[in-house]
This record gives structure tokens, C-alpha cells and sequence, in this order.
């Protein structure tokens, strides 16, 4: 490690003054000379045969240029982001399977000749049945996809569940239903198209440049050599920004006219093409001996995928892993299963169907504790995971593994909260756990990065990488984990970072695996590139390499600390041979694919653990429930950049509040944020963020990942603080108005029966 100490230093990052001072400019922001503005023309119909289309009377609008159908679309006319279940057109063919589908595509010289353009472009449609509920669509004999309804299914089965209930000392079961949620990041989705030279170049708001590059060449029908693809700053994604979106038809209009294209999504527009969040219906079976240890759980879940599949398959894989919880489980019976319906599409969103099930198995480990009399806090004690324990896939985990350090780190919180006692003027006071774990990076498959570390003229270094920021803060992470790496300070480090032509793929900003995967890769680039320094240097001063560090700007003798050569030098040797120094680092975390049968695997090298509690305060005549404060303690292995590890927690917590009290999406009534509830300033509790590090031997200087598990466990915990308040359990989120009083009105039968 330097000496300079660049990982778990506070040094803000970098970025922050020019966003805040609108110094940034964002895909929208870009203006190209001669550029044409684009309009999409989307269906109205939920499920419809395409009968005709008539492009004419957008063609006589002032200033419209072309109208382009799906028989303009040059390759294949297919694209998704899992390729086994790619099933979405970027204009539609013959039929259309939600409101919002895709149908034609309007260039003109303004945005205003573009819209009116799309406006008069005329559909004619054959309505066809469309189904909105799961459930049915498995029944229904009308078939979203010609292969059915069924989009996925994976099962995890372990023990022998019948016997374990049989066994049991307490069984309870219970369903549970979460909501359909709207990313609502801040900057809808905007790019631009254009060419230089041969080359096709997109800049836009993206998560995975180097995907969006794999679906345009499909559909444009050219060589990866032609298409140039790059991030623009992102004003938040959080999932949403993986599928493609505005991406094609610019492609596609620039490939046809030659001209510069540029489309920004409006709000509304945003609500109506982008994927939501999966909603869940599960039901759960979970049998525990005396004590409160746990001996099975069974679930049945069922997640609406909407119109077409996205990232369904891994939403299903995903919450049927994290099924049971952070808990040992001998017996284990789970089935997930994500079902196409008429409603928009569901994809990637912060956690992937694990907020869904821990709001179940986090409702069930406190039915449990009640119908033992233990203290909820105690249950999940006596069953957490820990180091060398076995999860349900059958995986043993390694040594990172602190989720019984978190428990005991908020339980001490809550103690204290509860000691004090509600004040006066509070209503009904609850205060509610939840804990989570979260494998790292994508399920049960080859997961890379690649990184590349260049020795500059002046001393410095260049890190090439393709890891896509979203305002996270991976720039920060992955230049400390490279300044570390090699020695240097970290305002030394010049980053170029999501340009395809640039930098090597880093796998997608997701599943909360940028700083241990990128950053594994980016430490064996800059060890790399350290070593060959360090040889070079041996030459230069005929001082043995083991006796040599790199610290700052310079190669000095360990042994003899006055010896040294200035970084620019070793530099320009190099450049006098012809070619500076430019080392590759790959890292590929190690796992097993799952059993097709029965789920038994080893899906991920590492999990983040975590725990948080939530006090809330229930009115108890007009049920509005405020959460007044959230403790959270989050196992991050190492803290990187302890500010951001603490802004995500916060920012987590706060995603959490809509998840558990207002967000629901509504297809047909939502369009807009003004019947779209997010948490407000005024909305969001008091955050103690509670930093737990535990190493993780695989990760660069042990770190792992908190991107997601910071929001997993904050609607679990509310919930069972409202159920506390109210006296009866909570089944469904979000917990509004009318599910409140419902549990307020069966919590006092309870108290006078």
C-alpha cells in the first residue's frame, strides 16, 4: 500500500464543485452544428396488431426530414441486455406488447417539427386481450411472447424441507406484496449520434458503454470497429440506465441521414419507455425449533416482468438466491419466477428483486420472534450468517462475512432509542430491524473487469477504465485503488474513463461490483505497472528492485532513503526506447454457475452484510406515519472513500423511505412527478450511517461493495417499526394511508380480544 494512503483518505472527490456550480455538461447539454432533433411515435395500446402505418401527414410538416419504421432498422431488428432472453424491438414489428411501445421514429430540423411530426403519424391498431396480473398471464391462453408467459424460472432447493416443518416447533407463514417502482433519477435519458470518419460515434447517458456498443452493432448491422460509443456525465441510473433507450434511434437516424441526431427524453417520456422495479408476490413458509434457530424456509415468488424480459432472468436468479436471507437455513424450498404481462417493462433496479424478498423474510423473522416471545434482535443473533457458515446455495463463505457485528452495532442503537421513550407529542411509537446480505457482482457466471495504467511523461498516470460513474463516486474509489497501487499521490492519477474506443470493458455499473471488480482489475494494472517501474529503476540506479519503493513522484532506496530518481525520469527512459510503459490488470471474481435443478452453487465470491433499525411515528387517528431516524451499519469490507461510503448509506435509507411508505407506479395514471411520489427533504429521517469493515481477502485493499445494500434492509426495517406501532403486521408496500389503518384497526382487536 502507499504510504500516502489514498485509500480510506477523506479528500472529497473531485467532481463535486462542478456539479453543484452547473459546470458539468450532461448528455442534453451537448449541441451539434447541423444536428436533427428526434420524436418517437409510441403505442397506445397495452397488447395490439400493428395494421398499418401511415408516415404521410408527418412527412408535410414543416421542417420534418424522415420518418424511419422498423423496415429501416439495417440489422437485426432484436436487442436486450441478458442475450438468451432478448425480446425487445427498437421499432415494432407487427405487434406491440405495452403502452409506450415503440413504433416509428421522426427526425427534423426542431424539436417542435419532430414532435408535431410524431403526433401525425397514423397507427392503425387490432386490439388484442392484455393482461396486468401475473398470475393470470401463467393461466391465460393468449400468449405475450410466442414462447409463453413465462419468462424464467429458478428454484433453490436444499434438505428436506417437508420433514424440517414436520419437526418445527413454530411454523409461520405469511404473503406479501411489494410495488412497481419509477427510477425517477434526476436527469432523464438524453444522447447524441454523429460520425467521425467511418466511425459511428453515441454519447449518451449510459451504464455499460461497451454493452450499448454489442446491442447498436446488432441492430445497425456493423463491425464493433465502427461504432464508438461513450459516457456522458449521468445524472443517476440506479438500474435504469442499462437497457437502451435513447441510444438506437439516434444511431439509427445518424447511420441513415449522415447528420447529427440528438433525443432527450422529457419526464413524461421517461415514465412511459423506461423499465420499472419488479413487483413481487410472495408467500413464505418459515419452521423454527424452540430456541428461535432456524430449520427451513420455503418461498414462492412471483415477479411481473412486464412486457418484455430486460433483466427479469436476473431479477428471478437473484431474489431466489437472497431468498432466505443473511441466515443459516439447512432446509430450504424456492421457487422465483418472472411472468411477461401487458404492463411496462420491468429491468434493473438498485438491488434486483433483493428489497422485494428481505421485506419478506424480514416480516417473517419477526412473526417468529413473536411467536416465541424472544426479542426480534436475538432471532436474527442466533441465526446470522458468519465465516465459514453455508447459505442455501450450499456456498461456504469466507472470512468477510460481519453481519453479527452489525446487529449488535444497531442493537445498541436501538436500545438507547427505545430507553428514551416516546416524547409528548408523538403518536404511536415502532422501532423495527432489518438486516441483508448481498452477493457481489453478476450470479454464478464469468464476471470480469479490465483495467489499463499508463506511465506518463511528466511522472504521472493515466487509468483507463470503462467503468461507467453515475455520481456514485467510482471515479474517486478506483483512482485511490490505482494511486495506492503504484505509490503515487492521487491528484497524480489523470483518468479517462466509458469511451469504447478508449478503455477496455469493465462489465456494467452494476450489482454493486465496480469497486471490487473494476477495482481488482485496476490493482493488478497498477501493480503491474509498479513492478515495471521498479525494473527499470533497478537499472537506472543499480539498486536491487525488492530494495526499491515508488513514493509520489519519485523511485527511492528503502535502505537508503537519500537514493532515488524522480518518477518523470524512469519516465523518460522509457519514451526513449520508444513507447511509454502501459500494463493491463483483469480481475474475474471466482464462482460456480448455479444447478439448473436445484440452485446449488457458489454464485458469488463475496457478500456485503448489513443491518439497520428505523423508529417511526404513527398518527393513530389519520394514520400518516413519519420515520423520524434510521441507524444503519453496513459491512463495506474496506471503506475506499469512508465520505461516499456514508453518502450512499444516506442516500440509500432514503430510496428505502419511498420503497416502504409512498412509490407505487401506476401505469395510466403516472406520467409525471406530481402524482409520482418520491421522499422530499422534508421526507427523510435523521441517517446514522455505522461503517463495519471486514476485509475481504479478494478485494482490492479489502474492499467490497454498498451501492445496493445500502437500500436493501431500510423498508424491512420500517415496516416492522410500523407493525410494532400499530400492533398487526404490515403485507404490503408501500404502506400507505389505507394499509395503516387497516393494521391500526386489526391491531386493536388484537389488544381487546
Amino acid at each position: 500500500m502507499s504510504p500516502l494512503g489514498c485509500v480510506g483518505s477523506r479528500t472529497p472527490r473531485g467532481d463535486l464543485l462542478d456539479k453543484v456550480l452547473g459546470r458539468v455538461r450532461f448528455a442534453a447539454d451537448l449541441k451539434l452544428p447541423g444536428v436533427l432533433h428526434l420524436a418517437v411515435v409510441r403505442s397506445t395500446e397495452a397488447h395490439a396488431r400493428i395494421l398499418g402505418l401511415d408516415p404521410r401527414p408527418a412527412a408535410e410538416v414543416p421542417g420534418v426530414v424522415r420518418v424511419f419504421t422498423a423496415r429501416d432498422v439495417p440489422g437485426e431488428n432484436r436487442y436486450g441486455i441478458i442475450r438468451p432472453t432478448a425480446d425487445q424491438r427498437l421499432l415494432a414489428e407487427g405487434t406491440v406488447r405495452m403502452v409506450g411501445d415503440p413504433v416509428a421514429l421522426v427526425a427534423a430540423e426542431t424539436p417542435e417539427a419532430a414532435r408535431e411530426g410524431a403526433q401525425r403519424v397514423r397507427v392503425a391498431y387490432d386490439p388484442l386481450p392484455a393482461i396486468t396480473d401475473p398470475a393470470e398471464a401463467l393461466e391465460a391462453a393468449v400468449r405475450i411472447h410466442e414462447g409463453g408467459n413465462l419468462c424464467f424460472e429458478q428454484r433453490v432447493l436444499r434438505g428436506d424441507v417437508e420433514r424440517a416443518f414436520a419437526e418445527a416447533a413454530v411454523v409461520v407463514d405469511g404473503t406479501y406484496e411489494t410495488s412497481r417502482i419509477e427510477h425517477a433519477y434526476i436527469e432523464p435519458e438524453a444522447g447524441v449520434a454523429y460520425w467521425e470518419g467511418r466511425t459511428l460515434v453515441v454519447v449518451c447517458s449510459t451504464q455499460n458503454p461497451h454493452y450499448d456498443r454489442r446491442d447498436l452493432c446488432r441492430l445497425l448491422g456493423l463491425p464493433e470497429d465502427r461504432v464508438r460509443v461513450m459516457q456522458a456525465p449521468t445524472g443517476g441510473a440506479f438500474g435504469g440506465k442499462l437497457d437502451l433507450s435513447v441510444q438506437p434511434f439516434v444511431a439509427l437516424a445518424t447511420w441513415h441521414t449522415g447528420r447529427p441526431s440528438r433525443l432527450v427524453y422529457s419526464r413524461e417520456e421517461s415514465f412511459a419507455a423506461s423499465a420499472k422495479r419488479h413487483p413481487f408476490r410472495m408467500h413464505y413458509r418459515t419452521a423454527a425449533d424452540r430456541d428461535g434457530r432456524l430449520l427451513a424456509v420455503e418461498a414462492d415468488l412471483l415477479a411481473d416482468t412486464g412486457a418484455y424480459a430486460s433483466y427479469g432472468l436476473a431479477v428471478a436468479i437473484r431474489a431466489a438466491v437472497h431468498a432466505a436471507g443473511p441466515y443459516r437455513v439447512p432446509h430450504a424450498r424456492v421457487r422465483c419466477r418472472a411472468v411477461y404481462t401487458n404492463q411496462p417493462f420491468s429491468g434493473a433496479m438498485r438491488g434486483f428483486g433483493t428489497p422485494q424478498v428481505a421485506f419478506g423474510y424480514e416480516s417473517q423473522m419477526d412473526r417468529l420472534a413473536e411467536a416465541l416471545g424472544l426479542d426480534p434482535l436475538e432471532v436474527r443473533r442466533r441465526n446470522a450468517l458468519g465465516p465459514g457458515d453455508t447459505t442455501i446455495t450450499g456456498q461456504r463463505l469466507g472470512p468477510s462475512a460481519a453481519l453479527r457485528e452489525c446487529l449488535e452495532r444497531v442493537g445498541r442503537v436501538r436500545d438507547r432509542w427505545r430507553a428514551r421513550g416516546p416524547s409528548k407529542e408523538e403518536g404511536l411509537v415502532g422501532l423495527g430491524l432489518g438486516a441483508m446480505y448481498y452477493g457481489i457482482g453478476n450470479t454464478g457466471m464469468s464476471n470480469p473487469a479490465a483495467a489499463e495504467v499508463r506511465l506518463d511523461e511528466d511522472g504521472g498516470v493515466t487509468l483507463f477504465t470503462g467503468a461507467a460513474d453515475l455520481g456514485q463516486g467510482s471515479d474517486r474509489v478506483l483512482t485511490a485503488v490505482c494511486a495506492d497501487a503504484l505509490g503515487v499521490a492521487a491528484d497524480r492519477v489523470r483518468l479517462v474513463r466509458a469511451d469504447t474506443a478508449l478503455t477496455p470493458d469493465a462489465g456494467a455499473t452494476s450489482a454493486s461490483r465496480q469497486t471490487y471488480i473494476s477495482g481488482g482489475a485496476v490493482l493488478a494494472a497498477g501493480r503491474a505497472l509498479r513492478e515495471r517501474i521498479l525494473k527499470r529503476a533497478e537499472e537506472l540506479l543499480e539498486i536491487p528492485s525488492d530494495d526499491l519503493i515508488v513514493e509520489g513522484e519519485r523511485v527511492r532506496s528503502r535502505s537508503l532513503p537519500s537514493r532515488g530518481i524522480p518518477l518523470a525520469a524512469v519516465a523518460a527512459s522509457f519514451a526513449a526506447e520508444g513507447a511509454l510503459p502501459r500494463c493491463e490488470g483483469r480481475f474475474d471474481p471466482e464462482t460456480t454457475p448455479l444447478d439448473p435443478h436445484t440452485g446449488q452453487g457458489a454464485p458469488y465470491a463475496t457478500y456485503a452484510f448489513a443491518a439497520q433499525v428505523a423508529r417511526v411515528v404513527v398518527d393513530p387517528v389519520t394514520a400518516r406515519v413519519r420515520v423520524d431516524r434510521v441507524a444503519a451499519a453496513h459491512d463495506v469490507g474496506r471503506a475506499v472513500h469512508p465520505p461516499g461510503v456514508r453518502g450512499q448509506i444516506t442516500g440509500g435509507v432514503a430510496m428505502g423511505v419511498g420503497m416502504a411508505l409512498m412509490e407505487a407506479f401506476v401505469p395510466g395514471r403516472d406520467r409525471n412527478l406530481d402524482t409520482y411520489l418520491i421522499p422530499t427533504a422534508a421526507d427523510v429521517p435523521r441517517v446514522y450511517p455505522i461503517t463495519v469493515e471486514s476485509p475481504e481477502p479478494t478485494g482490492p485493499f479489502g474492499a467490497k461493495g454498498v451501492g445496493e445494500p445500502a437500500l436493501i434492509p431500510t423498508a424491512p426495517a420500517i415496516a416492522n417499526a410500523i407493525s410494532e406501532a400499530c400492533g398487526a403486521r404490515i403485507h404490503r408496500l408501500p404502506a400507505g394511508l389505507e394499509e395503516v389503518l387497516e393494521a391500526l384497526g386489526r391491531g386493536k382487536e388484537r389488544s381487546h380480544g
